[in-house]
């Protein structure tokens, strides 16, 4: 499949297939889609919208771009919980409701980004606190998960790297504000194995 036919499809307004939408994550991925082409595939897909399907399809291929993080299988003794927000200039509460929702006994696992347009992501404040590693191992990962209940790590090169990928293109191409972008960025970093969108 040509990346130009699939922005062409797009830019057009029809529908993308699943295959089509696999083949731009994997383009991400392994770098065919150049950085013209998955631009101008955001800017589509930003003008155009996307369909329930394709956003559904969109966020398991970016999923499915990289390592999954099992945590049924990690027998932590609580509920595994996601907060996640679509960015903001304060971003305060990531900080405090992680430890609050461990403190009851959840389990926190939160994957955030980094800061979109003119807003600052929770990972930019937390590189500013000495020591702090935002892209540690998953080993390192699960052991804080742990030990605290709680983690708040950015994305890594195993992690979603389609959405790695993406997300910087948004931020340079004035398409951050699409909801159908916003929900898979979001989902694909925290969908759970076996979740299947309705």
């Amino acid at each position: 499949m040509l990346a130009q036919e699939i922005i062409r499809c797009k830019r057009d307004g029809l529908g993308l297939r699943r295959a089509q939408i696999d083949a731009f994550v994997a383009g991400l991925v392994d770098g065919s889609w150049s950085e013209g082409q998955a631009a101008a595939m955001a800017m589509a897909m930003f003008l155009q919208g996307m369909s329930d399907a394709e956003t559904i399809d969109l966020t398991q291929a970016m999923t499915r771009s990289g390592t999954v993080m099992d945590w049924a299988s990690a027998n932590l003794g609580g509920p595994i919980l996601d907060k996640h927000s679509t960015g903001g200039v304060g971003d305060k509460v990531s900080l405090m409701l992680a430890p609050i929702v461990a403190a009851c006994g959840g389990f926190v696992p939160m994957i955030s980004g980094r800061g979109l347009g003119h807003t600052g992501g929770t990972l930019d404040k937390f590189d500013s606190i000495p020591g702090y590693q935002t892209a540690p191992d998953t080993q390192r990962l699960r052991q804080a998960l742990r030990d605290a209940g709680c983690a708040i790590i950015g994305q890594t090169t195993e992690l979603a790297p389609a959405d790695r990928r993406l997300y910087a293109i948004r931020d340079v191409t004035a398409t951050v504000e699409s909801i159908a972008l916003i929900t898979a960025s979001i989902l694909s970093k925290n969908w759970p194995p076996g979740c299947r969108g309705s």
